[in-house]
């Protein structure tokens, strides 16, 4: 700013330790974006899987710098994973945050921030926070209702010696949420002896202790979840209840580094207004080619606008199961002739859309998700109605939560068996679609829709309470700022 330098002040410098997942690193960057906008220094640290081939973030990563040069980015030294007893990614991604802390303490000792924020797979990153006397918050990408969950977990644990996958079905209670089958949690959690389990028991504590828990969603949207945290009905005895600032939903402002979206944008222009269903299942949603076949087979049987993002399915051999996989082969995925039968009302799409600009378009009426966080918070924000297919990590409670609780989505029958076939496909996106159920749905979303804008214009719900905490850190005076739930 031109005439500035004789009033600058350093900005404080707050440091973000984000899980290496895509969605869990692209939520992340979204808080920066919006603590920079308010005057803080943001520095996002890094680290790299085993797995993973961490070279493709590169120009992601400085395409955010470039439009946002208060954030920037510090890459921790890649650490070497013993083999681990567990099948879990997940166990991966603990292990790594574990192995990586004497990289991460010498990095904070340097910087000296005004403050840490963790991801909750991140959590033992806590400790070495209070360590250096810098306040320590975690920031959950999750809803409201998956985080009474986890607080509660370690009373769970305690109450019972079953594993959740040998309660099967009984259904489990928590304070604030529904109660849910044991099936319905993370595949991590199913076994109390994996060391992914083990790791996510010791979250509950660290939260407890951390200065504060910030959440990705807005209170008007789980408002009985976020009050029983408040009172302290998921906290296990003997720890402090936590503060929780609910400053969402946080969606990505824009798509960075856009490729191939405006084949499809463009295609959707010529459509006309509410009558595409947008079918796409994430950064790690595949499916297997029959199941690929089926919902071919359901969405020209349909006989709806259909945009559909395809993925490769997935790789068998075990060394290969985290790789990206190659871009789908479409000719030997989907039956003979679909897509020139389609090609007038269909789009498929290879690996990868817009999907936050494509929510948003005009011209799309529903959401076929697996229910990963991210997705549904752009399909609210959008007033997207939203069938429920969910596939990994939390899904399937976000399922329960949205069908139950939220009344914003209604499931595909048989999500949870090896296919869904091609007659479900048809008359799941037929409903949506067309019907009075179909309506209500989207009426229903569409007025979600508003209560999320409200609460993030100036002045509403989350929109303060995101003020009040930069104030506090701005200021220093955290200590004060304890105990508060917004």
């Amino acid at each position: 700013m031109h005439g500035a330098a004789a009033t600058w002040t350093p900005r404080k410098q707050v440091v973000l330790y984000p899980s290496p997942g895509m969605g869990h690193l692209v939520s992340m960057i979204e808080l920066g974006k919006v603590l920079a906008a308010r005057g803080l220094a943001i520095t996002i640290v890094i680290v790299s899987l085993p797995f993973v081939d961490t070279g493709a973030r590169g120009p992601f990563l400085a395409g955010v710098t470039a439009a946002n040069p208060s954030v920037s980015f510090h890459c921790l030294p890649q650490v070497d994973v013993p083999p681990l007893d567990s099948d879990h990614p997940e166990a991966v991604t603990y292990e790594v945050a574990g192995l990586s802390i004497p990289h991460l303490r010498g990095f904070l000792a340097g910087a000296s921030p005004a403050v840490l924020v963790v991801d909750f797979f991140c959590s033992i990153a806590l400790d070495v926070a209070a360590e250096l006397g810098v306040p320590g918050y975690c920031f959950f990408t999750s809803p409201a209702e998956v985080l009474a969950f986890s607080l509660y977990l370690p009373v769970l644990h305690a109450r019972s010696a079953a594993s959740f996958r040998e309660m099967g079905e009984e259904l489990v209670h928590v304070p604030g949420i529904p109660a849910l089958p044991a099936t319905h949690f993370p595949k991590p959690l199913m076994d109390r002896d994996d060391p992914a389990y083990i790791w996510s028991l010791r979250v509950s504590p660290d939260l407890c202790r951390s200065q504060g828990i910030i959440v990705n969603t807005f209170r008007s949207l789980e408002p009985r979840a976020v009050d029983a945290i408040a009172a302290g009905l998921c906290t296990p005895p003997g720890l402090p209840t936590p503060s929780v600032y609910c400053i969402g939903p946080l969606i990505k402002s824009e798509e960075v580094g856009v490729k191939r979206g405006h084949e499809c944008l463009a295609w959707l222009d010529a459509q006309p207004t509410a009558s595409v269903v947008f079918l796409c299942f994430g950064s790690l949603g595949v499916f297997n080619a029959e199941q690929i076949r089926q919902v071919a087979i359901g969405l020209e049987a349909s006989g709806k606008r259909f945009l559909w993002v395809v993925r490769s399915p997935p790789n068998n051999d075990p060394a290969k199961r985290f790789e990206e996989p190659p871009e789908p082969d479409l000719d030997a995925l989907l039956p003979e002739g679909f897509l020139d039968r389609t090609k007038a009302t269909g789009l498929v799409v290879k690996s990868w859309a817009p999907q936050r600009d494509v929510l948003a378009h005009g011209a799309v009426g529903g959401f076929v998700t697996h229910c990963g966080w991210n997705s549904v918070l752009e399909a609210v924000m959008a007033g997207v109605p939203m069938l429920a297919w969910p596939l990994y990590a939390e899904q399937r409670m976000n399922r329960v939560f949205l069908e139950e609780e939220l009344g914003l989505a209604v499931a595909v029958d048989g999500y949870d068996t090896e296919v869904v076939d091609a007659d479900e496909v048809a008359a799941k996106v037929r409903w949506l679609m067309d019907s009075d159920g179909g309506r209500v749905l989207r009426e229903r979303t569409t007025a979600a829709m508003g209560r999320a804008r409200e609460a993030l214009r100036e002045g509403g719900e989350s929109n303060l309470t995101l003020t009040r905490l930069v104030q506090v850190w701005m200021l220093g005076n955290i200590e004060d700022d304890a105990g508060s739930t917004r």
